[in-house]
């Protein structure tokens, strides 16, 4: 299974070396823990679409275990339950569904009314959320660094973003083809929630996972797409790494090869290309960026010239060879490195091979991080006498046994 979590592994990896409190480290070493296990095993069968079509969204409770998706707590059309993270699960899947539907006429995530499936209180502490290339699961966050996870909506959108790029480009999740699944995920969780609010471009705060972090943090979000490089800088978490051009490219093996990190790029010239053409984002912009992701013509492995050429040739369809959008398109990518400064404002064709120096490729995925440590032993058994004893961490759940078979009505 391919996982997408919102919190990248080098963020957690960086939080257990350098806090305190060894019952924290733990927990953050237990989340990098089932992130590698549920990588090594298939996801659940997905919720089949309705015929009807339209909204249909299921929420459970895990129950602070790993067992997914859990008891079912929430369907469609149902009232409101006593559990915030429930109803904010069903609240923004709900607005994630409507910013596709109202702006770009798609019925759920495979375009054909896909049951929005989401599983809330995943583990206990857990600092992350992902997508299992199924469902959404939402960890309740660690209580001193992370809170829940499911009160911010460019969360909840992101994440199912990968849902759809996996149903139309199938963008291969590593180098910079990942670093575009990634980016493809921060631009439309970030235009559901400036649609879901009513925000122009001018007025939106550009910023995924705005909320997350608890009091005491500094930083202001996981990510920003206006100033990559900028979301936080923290003691504990250290200073933003995402470059914003191309000259400050990651080569590493590290985040299946920089998805996370090098997202900034991209993420910058979409911020870019939406500032320039004005109004709201979720519109022109919005739409070039989205019929770029569905028009077939991206490779699985696309690198960043290939997805530029690719949005001029979707800009200059939609808008004109002359039009100020195709300006905007062409002006952002350069902005960032990513086309030259002499490119043409008409892109080459599809199928042309000529390179683009700014191009360094793509990078290897890394292998799952291991652990075999004694320090991570002690630190497991350090968060153990933390707790009380009828609460013990959960295990991280076994490669070896399947995830159950998933209901598909509720």
């Amino acid at each position: 299974m391919v996982l997408h979590s919102i919190v990248p592994p080098y963020l957690l990896e960086h939080l257990e070396r350098t806090v305190d409190d060894p019952n924290l480290r733990a927990r953050y070493r237990q989340s990098l823990q089932h992130d590698a296990v549920l990588r090594s095993r298939p996801s659940a069968g997905l919720a089949r679409a309705t015929e009807a079509g339209g909204l249909q969204r299921a929420v459970y409770d895990a129950e602070n275990e790993t067992n997914l998706p859990g008891r079912a707590v929430r369907a469609e059309g149902a009232d409101p339950v006593q559990d915030d993270a429930v109803n904010q699960a069903y609240d923004g899947t709900g607005a994630t569904w409507t910013m596709y539907d109202e702006c770009f006429g798609r019925d759920s995530i495979d375009g054909q009314g896909l049951v929005l499936t989401s599983t809330v209180h995943y583990d206990r502490a857990y600092a992350n959320a992902f997508w299992d290339g199924a469902q959404m699961v939402f960890g309740d966050g660690d209580g001193e660094i992370f809170a829940n996870f499911t009160a911010s909506i460019d969360v909840t959108g992101h994440e199912l973003t990968h849902g759809v790029t996996q149903y139309t480009a199938g963008l291969a999740y590593e180098g910079q083809s990942g670093a575009l699944n990634e980016s493809i995920s921060d631009v439309f969780g970030s235009l559901a929630k400036q649609y879901q609010l009513g925000q122009s471009a001018a007025d939106a705060d550009w910023l995924i996972g705005a909320g997350l972090f608890l009091p005491g943090v500094q930083g202001e979000a996981l990510r920003s797409m206006k100033a990559p490089g900028t979301a936080y800088d923290d003691p504990r978490l250290g200073k933003d790494p995402q470059p914003d051009h191309m000259s400050g490219y990651v080569e590493t093996e590290d985040d299946n090869g920089g998805v996370h990190l090098n997202s900034g790029i991209p993420n910058r010239a979409f911020y870019l290309t939406a500032d320039a053409i004005g109004g709201n984002a979720y519109d022109a912009a919005g739409k070039i960026w989205y019929t770029t992701l569905i028009s077939g013509a991206l490779p699985d492995s696309a690198t960043f010239v290939d997805f530029a050429h690719a949005t001029q040739r979707i800009a200059e369809q939609l808008f004109g060879s002359g039009s100020s959008q195709l300006t905007a398109v062409t002006q952002a990518w350069q902005t960032v490195g990513v086309l030259t400064t002499n490119t043409p404002a008409t892109p080459p064709a599809p199928d042309d091979p000529t390179p683009d120096p700014s191009d360094p490729g793509p990078s290897d995925p890394p292998e799952p991080p291991a652990d075999s440590s004694d320090e991570s032993a002690d630190l497991m058994r350090a968060a153990q006498s933390h707790l009380p004893p009828n609460t013990p961490p959960a295990p991280p759940p076994t490669a070896e046994t399947p995830p159950p078979t998933r209901p598909t009505g509720e």
